[in-house]
């Protein structure tokens, strides 16, 4: 079982440091993250997760919007 986390923003100006020190606190143990516009549907590293979680892993994402 592994434990992931993810993390995006979507402007440049945007850090991603806080959601991931989020997550490092909450237990993933890998995590994923990029800077795109929500705007978009093209997600690089959210589909690579969808690719490689399995069952009874976890996903912790710290923000839906």
């Amino acid at each position: 079982m592994t434990i992931y986390g993810y993390a995006r923003v979507s402007t440049a100006g945007q850090a991603l440091n806080e959601q991931k020190e989020t997550l490092k606190n909450a237990g993933a143990e890998m995590i994923l993250s990029e800077k795109y516009s929500g705007t978009t549907t093209v997600r690089p590293q959210f589909e690579k997760l969808v690719a490689i979680i399995e069952p009874n892993d976890t996903l912790i994402v710290t923000k839906l919007d």
